[in-house]
């Protein structure tokens, strides 16, 4: 029976695999079918977990069973064989910087990454336009006699692919667990009445951290038991504004006409209400 993989290699970069006859595990590096080669790569997920990431992936799943396949598990020798290929992109990177600065293109390089077999050689970079860097390519080909693939990343990707510290003091989410980076939004840190200051909530990338998402569903969950902020109601003392809620505290300020403010309990405020108005004003 056909098998399922999902492949990582370097930074952020995965792909799926079918396979036979193996007894495929998480953690496991194994060799699989390239652009024309092999390439090395470790195993993520297997069966129907492998099958819903693709299906949930941006791109999706273009084939019920994908048509390249997983060759073997890796050999030792070939495990070793990968890190000295991983050691010598270093040196890759470096020549490529300074191929970029030879012909003076507006374009940083981020990282640089061989196929198991050196058939093809992908250079991530990041540029703010558009760059023209054919001249660029034919030198690389002719440096490093392999082919070349210029890949062009966010910043987003390019923390992904290098890795750093967050605010929070741990390794960031993006390159050590977060299996897929997704759009965030200047909404999710509204809905968590967070500070909108950007150096508080932005990552290493410069752009709104990942972990904005993590909590967001409990805040709109418990904000679902509260009036809405700006909504006016008919209290005990008359018409008030919801001015501010705290979800942590049950509590709910208000505000009055004469801008006196109150703070009561969510309990009190439901004793209070006697006709909600069902618009702001």
């Amino acid at each position: 029976m056909t098998g399922f993989a999902e492949i990582r290699f370097k930074g952020t970069r995965k792909d799926y695999f079918a396979y036979d006859g193996l007894d495929l595990r998480p953690g496991q590096n194994v060799i699989v079918e390239a652009d024309r080669g092999e390439d090395i790569g470790e195993v993520s997920a297997t069966g129907v977990i492998a099958e819903r990431k693709c299906s949930s992936s941006n791109g999706g799943c273009a084939t019920p069973a994908p048509e390249r396949r997983v060759l073997r598990l890796a050999r030792p020798d070939e495990a070793s064989r990968a890190q000295t290929l991983r050691a010598d992109e270093d040196r890759v990177r470096l020549e490529a910087r300074a191929l970029v600065a030879k012909h003076e293109l507006k374009m940083k390089v981020t990282e640089a990454e061989w196929q198991f077999d050196r058939n093809k050689l992908i250079i991530y970079f990041t540029a703010d336009k558009r760059v023209d860097f054919r001249q660029l390519v034919r030198d690389l080909a002719r440096t490093f006699r392999t082919r070349i693939e210029l890949k062009q990343i966010g910043v987003r990707d390019e923390a992904a692919l290098l890795g750093g510290v967050g605010r929070c003091g741990r390794e960031l989410c993006s390159s050590t667990w977060l299996p897929e980076l997704k759009p965030v939004s200047l909404q999710l840190a509204k809905d968590q009445s967070l500070s909108l200051n950007p150096a508080q909530i932005s990552g290493c990338c410069g752009r709104l951290m990942c972990c904005l998402m993590y909590e967001h569903r409990t805040y709109v969950e418990a904000r679902r038991r509260f009036p809405r902020e700006g909504q006016k109601i008919r209290t005990a003392t008359g018409h008030e504004r919801v001015a501010a809620i705290d979800i942590w505290n049950d509590t709910v300020s208000l505000k009055n006409d004469e801008g006196q403010r109150r703070t009561i309990s969510l309990d009190e405020l439901k004793g209070e209400v006697s006709q909600p108005r069902e618009k702001s004003t």
